[in-house]
């Protein structure tokens, strides 16, 4: 049932499937992918994640906003998506930590969503059809006249939105992991300081976080920043981060980690970087079908897995990896490239995210890893 006064709000995909409901959010118009995340939770950080950028989500759990929002759960400085579909919204949360309803947070930040729509039947559509672009409207309440507007609308295929995420001036993070909500201290790390440069695609304020609670400080660059640049704050190692969009469409930043990997320092990608890193090594990448957004994705290798937290619409095709590059991790639903390495220089990454912010935390240790590939590179040098 709608909330009293609510405003009668539209959903039209690409193919021309149509769906009404109301509004929750800002009032307009707005175009992107639609696609779903199966999380139970964590509805704020999926909204502020910048790898979401350009996107419209679907979130399957059957109520949103119960806990409200706050400013220590937020990704990024503001939502990132351009819009949010829900199947029932509460507007009157009950949270200690809530500052605000999520309906709220949306108008402030003139994001658009829909709710009262089922979307169990919008999850299956994608499922079988694919992610496709679509629309929300408040204004525009005829499916064929919206239509037109999302046919318009450009793929998410060859697209690069990193620039619209990127950070615009170069920075030092040194906040840690909240102590109220430190699953796993690291362990020692023996009073030592790791300088490590951080590209940012898109990143997330956890991963951050994570990588200055195990000791590092984190040197944040923009996305189009030089290799001559980076390698001139003398890091120990370096950060490939998660962000939006086809990364084969980043030929910057590719080219830019081709350079990189000739200094051959320790270099860590996630997510877009792990892509990055992929492509910067020879291989390529395809769109998948609907891709994997949530928290209990199974990754792994050898009997050994991983629940983990993901979200990406894109993956590396396993057959153009050279020789010298080996497969770590496989997302064990569909068999796609979860993680690699290289077998003698220290790069490595892995597709879903070891933060966690939301998820769990069965994949920390791969900081610890990043921790012990620039302590080797340190001694040997």
């Amino acid at each position: 049932m709608p909330l009293s006064g609510s405003t009668p709000a539209l959903l039209v995909l690409a193919d021309g499937t149509s769906y009404r409901g109301w509004s929750f959010g800002a009032l307009g118009t707005t175009i992107g992918e639609v696609v779903f995340n199966t999380g139970m939770t964590g509805y704020q950080e999926v909204l502020t994640d910048p790898s979401y950028c350009g996107q419209i989500v679907t979130f399957t759990y059957p109520e949103l906003g119960n806990t409200g929002v706050n400013s220590e759960d937020e990704e990024s400085k503001c939502p990132q998506v351009k819009g949010a579909i829900a199947r029932n919204i509460c507007q009157q949360p009950s949270n200690w930590r809530s500052t605000q309803s999520l309906p709220d947070y949306l108008k402030q930040h003139k994001i658009p969503g829909i709710y009262g729509i089922d979307t169990r039947a919008l999850t299956r559509k994608i499922r079988s059809v694919g992610a496709m672009n679509g629309a929300i409207s408040t204004e525009i309440l005829d499916p064929a006249e919206l239509l037109l507007q999302v046919q318009a609308a450009p793929s998410m295929a060859g697209l690069n939105l990193v620039s619209k995420v990127t950070t615009d001036e170069i920075y030092e993070w040194s906040e840690p992991t909240n102590a109220r909500w430190e699953f796993r201290p690291p362990a020692n790390n023996r009073g030592e300081t790791f300088t490590v440069v951080a590209i940012d695609f898109g990143v997330k304020r956890n991963i951050l976080r994570r990588l200055a609670s195990y000791g590092c400080r984190v040197i944040v660059v923009p996305s189009n920043t030089s290799a001559e640049e980076i390698l001139s704050y003398s890091p120990d190692g370096i950060f490939l981060s998660n962000g939006p969009g086809d990364p084969a469409a980043v030929n910057e930043g590719i080219a830019t980690a081709k350079k990189l990997l000739d200094s051959q320092k320790p270099v860590f990608g996630i997510c877009l970087g792990h892509q990055i890193l992929g492509l910067s090594l020879g291989a390529e990448t395809f769109k998948l079908k609907f891709g994997h957004r949530g928290l209990n994705q199974p990754a792994g290798l050898q009997q050994q897995v991983e629940i983990t937290s993901q979200n990406h619409g894109f993956a590396i095709a396993p057959d153009t990896l050279n020789s010298e590059v080996e497969i770590t991790h496989l997302n064990l639903n569909d068999r796609t490239v979860a993680g690699l390495r290289h077998k003698s220089l220290p790069f490595f990454s892995v597709q879903y995210h070891p933060e966690a912010s939301p998820g769990p935390h069965d994949a920390d240790y791969l900081f610890g890893r990043f921790i012990q590939a620039m302590r080797s590179s340190k001694t040997r040098s």
